[in-house]
C-alpha cells in the first residue's frame, strides 16, 4: 500500500516548522478562506463526523469543529500533532481527536465518515488514484470528499520544493481522477488566494481550488 500512495514528505522537516506554522499570516487566512468555501459548498450537520486528511496543526479542522459531531484529524508530522493535540486541551474540545498516521509506513486510513477533508496536502502524495480509492472506500454512503490544492503554479508557490510531487493540479484532469475513483458529483471552485514573493522584488498571485465528490 505504502508503495501505492507514496506520500512525500520526508525531504521538508514539517516537525522543526511545527512550533511557528500558525505564525504565518497568509497561511492563517488561505486555511480560513478554504474552510470558509468549504463551508459554503457542503451542508455541515451536527450528526457528521469528519476525517482531515494531513490536519497538520488543525487550522482546517478548527474551523469546521463547531458545525459537526466530530473531526478526527490524522497526519504523519509528530510536531504538527503536538501543536494540534495542545489546542485541543486548552480549548477544552471533546469532540477533536489527532493521530499520528504514514501511510508511506503501511498505516491504513481507519473508520467510517460522512466526509473527508484535505487541505494543500495532495501535492505531497506522489500517486493520486490509490489515495482517493482508500477514501472511498471509508466514506459511509452518499458521503462526500473535499479537497483543497494548487492550481498549477510552475513550481512557484514553495521557496524549496522538496517534498513536493505536483506543482498544482489541473482541475479537469483532477475531476476524472475523482471520476475514476467511484466519485459523483463532482464539482470544483476557486477556494482560497494569496499573494507571495517570487523572487526579484516580484509577488504572485496564487489560487487554490477545492474539488468536492460524493460516493
Amino acid at each position: 500500500m505504502s508503495a501505492d500512495i507514496e506520500i512525500n514528505t520526508e525531504k521538508r522537516n514539517f516537525d522543526q516548522e511545527a512550533a511557528n506554522w500558525d505564525q504565518v499570516p497568509g497561511r492563517v487566512k488561505m486555511a480560513q478562506d478554504i474552510a470558509h468555501s468549504m463551508i459554503q459548498e457542503i451542508t455541515l450537520t451536527p450528526d457528521m463526523d469528519i476525517l482531515d486528511f494531513g490536519c497538520g496543526t488543525g487550522l482546517l479542522t478548527f474551523a469546521l469543529q463547531p458545525f459537526v459531531r466530530s473531526v478526527a484529524g490524522v497526519d504523519s508530522s509528530q510536531g504538527m500533532l503536538d501543536v494540534f493535540k495542545t489546542k485541543i486541551k486548552e480549548q477544552n474540545l471533546s469532540n477533536v481527536k489527532a493521530n499520528y498516521l504514514d501511510l508511506d509506513k503501511g498505516d491504513a486510513l481507519e473508520g467510517s465518515y460522512h466526509l473527508i477533508v484535505s487541505s494543500m496536502t495532495l501535492h505531497h502524495v506522489k500517486n493520486i488514484n490509490p489515495l482517493l480509492k482508500q477514501f472511498y472506500s471509508i466514506l459511509l454512503p452518499s458521503g462526500q470528499l473535499a479537497i483543497a490544492d494548487l492550481e498549477p503554479d510552475d513550481g512557484k508557490f514553495h521557496s524549496n520544493n522538496d517534498g513536493v510531487f505536483h506543482f498544482g493540479f489541473d482541475r479537469e484532469d483532477l475531476h476524472r481522477t475523482f471520476i475514476d475513483a467511484g466519485f459523483r458529483d463532482v464539482r470544483h471552485r476557486v477556494a482560497a488566494q494569496v499573494e507571495k514573493p517570487v523572487g526579484g522584488g516580484q509577488t504572485r498571485l496564487f489560487a487554490m481550488f477545492l474539488m468536492t465528490g460524493r460516493k
